[in-house]
């Protein structure tokens, strides 16, 4: 277990492995005059299923999305199969053949049916070929446990099978790691359960993912690793099967008490 911020233990600070597919060093984010960020050190290894936890406003949304390029770094390296995220002649197709990302919000397209939403990128941003995408996104609406709803509409659909088809739709770009920003939190419990299940598909399949959640049982069930983040930094991490048992930092141990 490691306690000290922003200190990250395990092996590959200072030259990360060939098989890491996330590194992060020493990340700062601001916005205007608030540091959202402060030094984040950070690796995700192929296969790893890493969960972020923490309070509201701790930086975890903001760091997940330095990952995929949504959000520009003011100081720091953030690199995905060895990208720098942050080079200003980034080709951002390029990047997003190798990070999906899944947020809070599905984000669908209302007037594309499910079969249609999964197709798009591939076909439009990939130029890939129309007939083998079909056959590729049918599959992954299978995988998903959504067939037979290939023809209906988000609006036809609950939240939680909204959200199992913006899963499908990034794992249509084969993606290396996928993201997770969340993507429960804006559903009802009847709903969380079908989306963890998929997401533990994933996981068991070997999908390296980065999730952000507040479902700390999920977290300790599927998670190889976790990382609670508090103001801006990386107060604590270690293994999920220890962490939320043998957490030693005060904070981190406050946090616990209050949601498990």
């Amino acid at each position: 277990m490691t306690a000290i911020p922003n200190l990250e233990a395990r092996p590959g600070l200072v030259q990360a492995p060939k098989n890491v597919v996330v590194s992060l060093r020493d990340v700062w984010k601001s916005f205007r005059e608030v540091e959202v960020l402060k030094g984040i050190n950070l690796d995700v290894w192929h296969g790893d299923v890493v969960c972020i936890i923490g309070p509201s406003g701790s930086g975890k949304s903001t760091l997940i999305r330095c990952i995929n390029g949504l959000t520009p770094v003011n100081r720091g390296s953030v690199k995905v199969k060895g990208i720098e995220v942050n080079d200003p002649a980034l080709d951002k197709r390029e990047l997003r053949r190798h990070v999906g990302m899944v947020f809070q919000q599905y984000n669908l397209f209302p007037h594309k049916t499910v079969l249609e939403n999964v197709m798009m990128a591939p076909v439009h941003v990939l130029k890939e070929d129309r007939a083998e995408v079909e056959e590729r996104a049918r599959a992954l609406i299978r995988k998903v446990r959504l067939e037979g709803k290939e023809r209906s509409y988000p609006g036809e659909l609950s939240g939680g099978q909204q959200q199992r088809v913006a899963i499908a739709r990034s794992l249509a770009m084969r993606p290396d790691v996928m993201l997770f920003d969340e993507v429960t939190a804006a559903l009802d419990p009847e709903t969380v359960k079908e989306v963890l299940l998929t997401i533990r598909a994933l996981a068991e399949d070997g999908m390296t993912c980065v999730l952000v959640t507040h479902e700390m049982g999920f977290a300790r069930e599927i998670g190889s690793h976790v990382y609670f983040t508090d103001k801006g930094v990386i107060v604590e991490h270690g293994p999920a099967k220890t962490f939320f048992s043998e957490a030693t930092h005060p904070r981190a141990r406050e946090f616990l008490s209050q949601v498990l």
